[in-house]
């Protein structure tokens, strides 16, 4: 027999995919909804700010005074969908099932899935509207734990809210015993995810006539030599680095995403840009990787400057988000494969906020309804029968005595 999932949970998870929380966007109407729904429950809400206030975190405490809690978190900013060939309008939280035919090929009746569509239906809405809408229930509950909810801005671009909420959790004195992440797992406990390092180098050369290349410094030339640098160390860690079997790809990796440089065919170029990652493994240091960047650029500037004083490279940090290790013994994950009802463990291949609650001292394990594959994706969804199991986990939550 299918879960079913409460139509109160349902309408909170429609009315939070139809809010435009894209990264570039603020993401008040959906903070000022959360807290205004808590305040009606008697529950005040602390909000942290991005530097402009068009952004906040949200940081409440359910059940008040009890000696220690359990963070519920989730990001509440989406990632676009410009120029994807979305069917429905990604706002539109539409309910419908799939397939809409009942009949198969072989004449045998396939049961519809029914699914919420919607840009952040599976990463992560679903997962803030049900635990909001279970905020009575865990105000009410005998649990000896407190329930705390933590919802962020921009994680979607870098983790960046988070560190504020941390922060400030921290100057609270709030000490939570532990953390659910409610990323897409399809409600199997993740214990792992690699860290993903964003950078971006500006390389500056010396323009010229194309026919006078030796009085120039060509910078895309030189921006290429740290390409083929980085696209090295990505052949060093698939051919060298050790296994961490469980991942999609089980070693780091380094990319290149962008490039952009040059003005005309005959004018050698004075500029260049390019951006790149690194997406370590719990194992591997991707700062280290970095640095080796930056080393490998630094002795190709030493000839730049013979030609061009001001020549060189310079790097900034687009974001760095840190990878997770947890471990299938912790208590917050053997907790979450209780209320989960799951045996198994997974490794997921996304970045999340796991690794810096995890950096903070508090066990971390993420577990939410959905599966990325679903997530970013043209008439992203996710289906009823996940979000109900991810309601029958908050209600085990409120109910759970102890964490083991």
């Amino acid at each position: 027999m299918a879960n079913i999932l409460s139509s109160r949970s349902l309408e909170f998870a429609q009315t939070l995919v139809r809010m435009n929380t894209v990264s570039a966007n603020s993401n008040l109407e959906l903070i000022d909804f959360v807290r205004d729904h808590l305040a009606g429950l008697g529950v005040r809400s602390r909000l942290t700010y991005n530097a402009d206030k068009t952004k906040a975190n949200l940081f409440a405490t359910l059940g008040a005074g009890k000696p220690a809690g359990v963070i519920i978190s989730g990001h509440t900013d989406t990632v676009p969908w410009d120029g994807q060939d979305w069917s429905i309008d990604p706002l539109s939280a539409m309910v419908q099932d799939w397939p809409q035919a009942s009949l198969r090929e072989d004449g045998e009746i396939q049961r519809a899935e029914a699914r919420l569509y919607g840009r952040g239906a599976a990463d992560m809405k679903s997962f803030i509207a049900i635990a909001l809408a279970n905020a009575e229930r865990f105000m009410e509950s005998t649990s000896p734990f407190a329930v705390h909810f933590a919802f962020t801005y921009d994680e979607e671009v870098g983790c960046f809210g988070v560190r504020e909420l941390i922060a400030d959790m921290k100057d609270q004195g709030v000490k939570p015993l532990a953390c659910i992440i409610g990323e897409p797992t399809n409600m199997v406990p993740a214990i792992a995810h690699k860290g993903v390092y964003r950078y971006k180098c500006c390389v500056r050369g010396k323009e010229a006539h194309s026919s006078l290349t030796p009085q120039s410094v060509n910078a895309i030339e030189m921006a290429a030599r740290v390409v083929s640098r980085l696209r090295d160390m990505a052949d060093g860690f698939e051919n060298s680095e050790k296994r961490y079997e469980g991942f999609d790809v089980p070693f780091s990796t380094a990319s290149v995403g962008q490039f952009h440089g040059g003005i005309a065919d005959n004018v050698v170029p004075r500029d260049a840009e390019f951006r790149y990652e690194f997406r370590n493994l719990p194992t591997a240091d991707a700062q280290l990787m970095q640095k080796e960047v930056v080393a490998y650029a630094a002795r190709a500037e030493e000839a730049m400057k013979k030609v061009a004083p001001d020549a060189g490279f310079s790097f900034e940090t687009i974001c760095e988000v840190p990878s997770f290790l947890g471990s299938a013994a912790d208590p917050v994950t053997r907790l979450a494969q209780r209320l989960a009802n799951e045996d198994r463990t997974t490794l997921v291949a996304f970045g999340t906020e796991a690794g810096l609650f995890k950096n903070a001292g508090i066990p971390t394990v993420v577990c939410g309804p959905g599966s990325i594959t679903q997530a970013h994706q043209p008439d992203e969804y996710v289906s009823l029968d996940q979000l109900a199991r991810c309601e029958l986990f908050m209600h085990g939550l409120a109910n759970t005595q102890e964490i083991r």
